[in-house]
């Protein structure tokens, strides 16, 4: 098995960077989701019920800067670093302190999601723990969702497309003219050579020349339901999921991942099963 894919995606919900290779941090990839948009009250927007999130480029600078681009509004450069305006930020259970760049990064999301929000930086990704049901104490997450990275495989994506088209035509639908890609899923790491869902089984991995343990699998929402290039919503691919992939009251694809050391991962690096 290999490396087939990296993405980081630089502030949460926008549009994922493709990467050759990248730096492994123990709250996950360098430069992933060290940012997030929320509203007034500081709780977390996502593109989940904003979704022109999804048209927004965001180009990592150098620590603390990033240049974002979308349909609404002239690009615009952000820099944190000479702030020391803290605010208060909920992500779902979590509550921390994050770094308000300005009006500016403010007004910029602002327009394009036409609702008052704030752009905010979490300078120190000590502050948010990983779940203790399923990290250690020392574990640590940026802003994604809940674990440091997000694992999926090829495989996994090619059974799920096969089924997508049988279901299909069991309801007497015409199939989809393409497959889903995998970018509907928002991985960190894509991996190539594995049998379908065989990720559900896997304990301890090493990429490259760096550990993870594998801790969760990953309860999939409404999000992969929305097309990151149109925004438009659909029923796929947790129609499907439903029917094969349906257990605890939620569907599941890809494995959540915790690092055990710092290091570089590369596509084409081989990917080992260490345990489970």
């Amino acid at each position: 098995m290999r490396v087939a894919e990296l993405t980081i995606y630089p502030v949460k919900s926008t549009r994922g960077l493709a990467r050759t290779e990248a730096e492994v941090e123990p709250w996950g990839l360098a430069d992933d989701r060290r940012w997030m948009v929320v509203d007034d009250a500081g709780y977390v927007v996502t593109a989940r019920v904003r979704p022109a999130l999804l048209g927004v480029t965001v180009t990592p600078l150098e620590r603390g800067r990033i240049r974002l681009e979308g349909p609404h509004a002239a690009p615009l450069e952000v820099d944190a670093t000479a702030s020391r305006d803290y605010v208060p930020v909920q992500i779902w259970k979590n509550t921390l302190d994050a770094v308000r760049p300005g009006a500016a990064a403010d007004a910029w999301f602002g327009k394009l999601l036409d609702q008052d929000v704030r752009l905010v930086w979490l300078d120190d990704p000590t502050r948010r723990p990983v779940n203790p049901v399923y990290g250690l104490p020392a574990d640590r997450v940026s802003f994604a969702d809940a674990f440091p990275l997000l694992v999926t495989t090829t495989g996994s994506l090619a059974r799920l497309n096969d089924w997508i088209v049988e279901e299909a035509l069991l309801r007497g639908e015409e199939p989809p003219d393409e497959p889903l890609p995998m970018r509907r899923f928002r991985p960190s790491v894509v991996v190539d050579g594995a049998d379908a869902f065989a990720e559900d089984t896997w304990c301890r991995l090493r990429i490259g020349d760096v550990p993870f343990r594998a801790v969760k699998l990953c309860d999939r929402c409404v999000l992969t339901t929305i097309d990151p290039d149109s925004q438009a919503r659909g029923k796929e691919p947790l129609r499907t999921l439903a029917r094969h992939r349906r257990w605890d009251g939620k569907v599941w694809f890809g494995m959540n991942l915790v690092p055990d050391g710092a290091g570089r991962i590369a596509v084409g690096d081989v990917v080992e099963i260490t345990a489970g």
